[in-house]
């Protein structure tokens, strides 16, 4: 699939993109973030090293759009961070005194 990521034009496929992202750690993810094969990356590292630009030449929306037509699950927000509850004591739980 041709598509155009910063003004330059290239031509993707899926198994192009899950060969190149083989192998590679994701980063934090704090924006948009794209699913492939079972690891989810930042989309902007994904576009990153898919294309060989650096990132700060392209949006994140050029990418989004690139990986949503090669049939990729493209996410807008990173997953609420869940508080865990502290744990409880056998005796709290069974309604005694803390020890």
């Amino acid at each position: 699939m041709r598509c155009v990521i910063a003004r330059y034009p290239f031509e993707l496929s899926k198994n192009g993109v899950l060969d190149t992202m083989k192998g590679i750690t994701p980063e934090l993810i704090t924006a948009e973030s794209v699913t492939i094969g079972r690891r989810r990356f930042p989309v902007k590292q994904v576009g990153e090293v898919v294309t060989g630009q650096d990132r700060r030449d392209f949006t994140s929306g050029e990418v989004v759009r690139a990986m949503t037509r090669l049939g990729f699950t493209c996410h807008e927000h990173p997953d609420a961070v869940r508080a865990v509850p502290p744990l409880r004591t056998a005796s709290e739980l069974l309604g005694g005194p803390a020890s």
